[in-house]
This record gives structure tokens, sequence and C-alpha cells, in this order.
């Protein structure tokens, strides 16, 4: 048998890529940073807690799942911290759930939704709802040559044009850092990212989702004006409730317009 010529192998992957991208999408897994996020969904969507965890033993982190329009939906936050018992936030517990759910649940789609800081100058107000085009890390400086980009790790969400004309939603860019303040370096940062929104978990689930090849939404609901005129501190706390009601009813949407669709539909 003759062996197979480069081009034979790279058109069979290609078109293995574009029969995916056609296949309907059948299971959507949601990541979810927060108890007070993620809780609105779950009821939301009828999800069921896991009572026998899909994870390895010890791992504070919770699975929500149940069948929604057609749709296999798992929705997994971390947990809350072994010793703290504060929400497990941030860039570390985002990548590990992130992977672990990714081997054990083998979904379609990702939607990473939550909520973030806005700004001002960029046209965020509170409540707004936004789809993220590209997300970046914004607290990573590594002032060396090709190591300052993989510090950065700018990836590209999943581009989904008819989602974002039905929907109404906007568009932005999106900045992670592991702290909820800014520090003028990650000011910097941010305005080089060209960001319009900042979280604390997004790039890092860029990150995975991106290895393991799987696609990625981000849905992320504001609840602080970062230039404003209130501490960030005061105002998240001061929105949280409201805004987590519009990320539910946006995450809701979102999965409405998925059911039946395939990627390239989206």
């Amino acid at each position: 048998m003759a062996p197979h010529r480069h081009g034979e192998k790279v058109d069979a992957v290609e078109e293995a890529m574009v029969v995916e991208e056609r296949r309907p999408i059948s299971s959507v897994l949601i990541i979810i940073a927060m108890q007070t996020e993620a809780v609105p969904v779950v009821n939301k969507l009828e999800l069921k807690e896991d009572n026998h965890s899909v994870f390895t033993s010890g791992v504070p982190w919770v699975r929500y799942h149940g069948t929604y329009k057609e749709l296999q939906i798992n929705l997994v936050w971390p947990g809350k911290d072994p010793t703290l018992g504060v929400d497990s936030v941030g860039t570390v517990s985002a990548s590990l759930v992130t992977y672990a759910a990714i081997q054990a649940l083998k979904p379609d789609l990702i939607i990473n939704a939550g909520t973030a800081g806005g700004f001002k100058a960029k046209g965020s107000s509170i409540g707004d709802v936004y789809l993220v085009s590209h997300v970046a890390f914004h607290d990573r400086r590594i002032p060396i040559p090709v190591f300052d980009l993989y510090g950065v790790g700018l990836r590209e969400a999943l581009s989904t044009p008819n989602l974002l004309k039905q929907l109404n939603l906007k568009l932005g860019n999106l900045s992670t850092g592991d702290s909820l303040d800014m520090s003028p370096q990650d000011e910097s940062s941010i305005i080089a990212n060209d960001a319009t929104v900042k979280d604390m978990e997004g790039a890092a689930v860029a990150y995975v989702a991106d290895l393991l090849k799987v696609p990625v939404v981000f849905v992320k609901a504001v609840t602080d004006v970062i230039d404003g005129d209130k501490p960030t501190t005061e105002e998240f706390l001061q929105n949280l409730a409201a805004v987590t009601a519009a990320l539910d009813q946006a995450v809701a949407q979102v999965v409405d317009f998925i059911s039946g669709k395939s990627l390239a539909e989206l």
C-alpha cells in the first residue's frame, strides 16, 4: 500500500473538523466560579446536584446535571475552599475544574458564565451582558521575548455571530487576573489587551479548553464599573444579586439558542 501523502492527511483532518462543526451540539458544560452565580442558573435549567461525584475524592468541586431542550447540561463550580469556606475563585481553581470536567464529561461546548468588572471608557454599565471575542491574562508579566506572549496568553473565543445578533448582547474582549482590584501594572496590561470586561477565571478556562480542543463561549455580566466613582469591592457586593439575575437570564437564552444547532450555526 502506498504511504499517505502529507496533503491527504491535512485534507482528512480538515474534513473531520467540518463534519464536527456541522454535527448538532448534544452536550454543554457550564463553568461558573461562585455559588451565588451558579444557583439561579441551576434553578432556571432545573438541574440536579450529583450525589455520586465524577471527580476525584476530596476535591470540593460541585456538579449539577440534567437535560434541557434536548441538551445534556452539566454545570460545575469549584465549590468552597475546604479551609476558609469561601468560593474557590481565581485561575488555579478554574484551570483544575475545567480540565477535570472536560476529561470526565466530554462536552461538545463550554460556556464560561460569570460576573465581571466593566470599563466606562469602553461603554460598560452595571447589568450589561457581554459575549467575549478574545481573552487574555493581565497579571502574568514575563518581559522576555516570546515568554511575554505566553504570559498574555491571548486566545479567541468561539465565533458566534448568529447568537450575538439574535440575543442582542454586547461584544468585547475579556482580561483575566487573580486580583479583584487593579494595580497600575494591571491597568496597563488591560489597556494593552483592549479589554472591555475583567474577571478572575476566563483566560484560564480558555487555556485549558484550547489545550483539549473544546470550543468555549464566554457570557459575562457587569457588576462594577472599574473606572467609575465607587470602590470596586463595594459596588461588586452591592450589585451581585441583581446582576446574577441578568446573568441567569442570558445563560438560559444562550442555551435555548444552542438547542438543535451545530457549532457552525452559532
